[in-house]
């Protein structure tokens, strides 16, 4: 039986920063992949694919122009599934030469198939032609992922009632597509979809929709989405789901409700991939929804070698917070020094208009009981988002009235998930308003709505007596 310092399972964000961060250390790292290729959901059928999808969408659907040239202005008229699609083998391909490379100048030992445990300090491994593989270790990552929920009510069928994994595989771009959920995933999806003018129906059995998102954000965003035709169905639950033939759903809604669509995208959860780790043989059990139990700051299970990182955890599931728990998770199952995790960090939902934010929503500051003010800049206030013919798109920023902090910052619209770093970084390092004032923005950027809305707080903020 061959013996690892680290066996990580699965090869996702969370898994590889965590096998590279322990092949950096000097120790002998083996990673373990079941599918076909590594990268995990994250590559294969979430972050990248999703990504490229809504980047390719707006490019060849002509929808960054439209401010100027019309809601008929198109790049290309008549968009397919396979042109959406060209640009993502590209990207994924790219990825994971990326990713195959840095294991391989790391030295870090990969294998495809399923593992399992056989007890608390060793797993089996079955390979891709049948085969067994038998490894032991000191310590241990689990970051295997998710998969989408799949409730027993929904009649799959791959072709036109689809979860998020196979809404990728489209044949035909339809013309309306009803989806289920207006979590993070459907959110992106019905917004990319309404970018290609597919007709559009949000169905949420819930009275709001991202809820852990500033208010005032969510307000304007939804506000877009009814503009641009979206039709929101909320507060009302799934009852029933028929096919009545090839592109003709029904999706029978509480209260006698009903929707007609071409296809239907189930969006609504996703489940731990723990299934097949045999974890009762290492003493590990799961939530509901297949999700592992850990320490907060260091990711250790209840099982002291065995640490779990990345979406298999739960909140918040994104690519950039589950490399940095792969590498914090390797460093303490190591005994290295180890940081801890950040307070704030930004979360991104690639909508479209993107939505980012950091920090403290108003709802969390009134809640704590700090006396506040808000600033606030419109996109279309600042040259460059003229420039751009952007008609929408805000960032709000909170500010202590007592420290003059920044507490939280929050952008919906164009480049959200970029421009919130520079917030980010001042919240971290406890920067005040002035900074804002007092500092130069390149002009004319989206940027200086910063600079705009530290303005728009200090017109009503207290004077500072000298």
């Amino acid at each position: 039986m061959e013996h690892y310092d680290l066996i990580v399972i699965g090869s996702g964000p969370a898994g590889r920063r965590a096998a590279i961060q322990a092949a950096k250390f000097g120790r002998d790292v083996l990673v373990v992949e079941r599918g076909r290729r590594v990268g995990g959901v994250s590559v294969h059928t979430g972050t990248i694919p999703s990504k490229t999808l809504r980047e390719t969408a707006l490019n060849l659907s002509g929808w960054r122009e439209r401010g100027f040239y019309g809601r008929s202005y198109r790049v290309k008229q008549d968009i397919s599934a396979d042109d959406l699609r060209a640009r993502l083998h590209i990207t994924l391909n790219h990825e994971i030469e990326v990713l195959e490379h840095q294991f391989a100048r790391n030295q870090v030992s990969t294998l495809r198939g399923e593992a399992k445990f056989v007890d608390e300090k060793s797993i089996e491994v079955e390979g891709e032609a049948g085969e067994t593989f038998h490894f032991s270790s000191d310590k241990f990552l689990i970051a295997v992922g998710t998969q989408p929920f799949r409730p027993d009510y929904v009649p799959f069928d791959g072709e036109y009632i689809l979860d998020s994994d196979e809404i990728l595989e489209l044949v035909d771009l339809p013309r309306s597509i009803a989806v289920i959920g207006a979590g993070v995933i459907g959110i992106e999806y019905a917004t990319i979809f309404s970018a290609l003018d597919v007709h559009v129906t949000l169905i949420e059995p819930r009275d709001t929709m991202l809820d852990f998102i500033d208010s005032e954000l969510v307000a304007d965003f939804t506000h877009e989405l009814r503009d641009r035709g979206i039709v929101m169905r909320f507060g009302s639950k799934v009852e029933k789901i028929t096919k009545h033939g090839p592109g003709k759903c029904e999706i029978e809604l509480e209260g006698g409700r009903c929707i007609r669509s071409n296809v239907v995208l189930f969006a609504a959860g996703r489940m731990g991939n723990t299934k097949p780790l045999n974890l009762d043989a290492c003493g590990l059990t799961v939530d509901h929804r297949g999700r592992l139990k850990v320490d907060a700051q260091t990711f250790q299970t209840d099982v002291e070698h065995i640490f779990a990182a990345g979406d298999v955890i739960g909140f918040p599931s994104l690519a950039s917070t589950s490399m940095e728990q792969g590498r914090i998770a390797t460093c303490h199952a190591l005994g290295e020094k180890a940081y801890d995790p950040p307070e704030y960090f930004p979360y991104g939902i690639y909508a479209v208009p993107e939505i980012s934010t950091v920090g403290m929503t108003e709802e969390e500051v009134k809640e704590r009981g700090i006396p506040y003010e808000c600033g606030i800049a419109r996109f279309r206030e600042t040259s460059r988002g003229h420039i751009m013919g952007l008609n929408s798109g805000m960032l709000k920023m909170i500010f202590s009235l007592k420290t003059r902090r920044l507490l939280g910052c929050h952008i919906v619209g164009e480049g959200a998930t970029e421009l919130i770093h520079i917030g980010q970084a001042v919240l971290n390092l406890k920067g005040t308003l002035e900074y804002f004032v007092e500092n130069t923005f390149n002009y004319p950027t989206l940027a200086e709505a910063y600079k705009i809305a530290a303005l728009d707080a200090w017109n009503r903020m207290p004077i500072i007596e000298e």
